[in-house]
């Protein structure tokens, strides 16, 4: 199983960023998938998660109305697209999975199987 994301980088508050996963080795069938991110010092936190229908998603509360996860399962590539960024959006942003799973805000609360490497996003003010 692969998680490879990307997308992250420097941007200014108020500003927007995509974040791409792009997986593999496992069926996107059956799946949720997530959006995970990690500040210094801070705990690990379930951002946004979907199931591989695409009809049935979860956002942790700061993020609702800015960040929306979409999901392209002929890509096996899942979206994080991330507007009016704010300062505290800074974190390393990780994408997970769990293969024969349907409840996006149990898994984005209490984590997943399979785990990328991270990207790094920076809001700057």
């Amino acid at each position: 199983v692969q998680l490879q994301a990307s997308g992250g980088g420097l941007v200014q508050a108020g500003g927007s960023l995509r974040l791409s996963c792009a997986a593999s080795g496992f069926s996107f069938d059956d799946s949720v998938i997530g959006w995970f991110r990690q500040a210094p010092g801070k705990e690990r936190e379930g951002v946004a998660c979907i199931g591989s229908s695409g009809g049935n998603t979860y956002y942790m509360d700061s993020v609702f109305g800015r960040f929306t996860i979409s999901s392209d399962n002929d890509k096996k590539t899942v979206y994080l697209q991330m507007n009016s960024l704010k300062l505290e959006d800074t974190a390393v942003y990780y994408c997970a999975a769990v293969y024969n799973a349907y409840d996006t805000k149990y898994y984005c609360a209490n984590g997943m199987d399979y785990w990328g490497k991270g990207t790094l996003v920076t809001v700057s003010s």
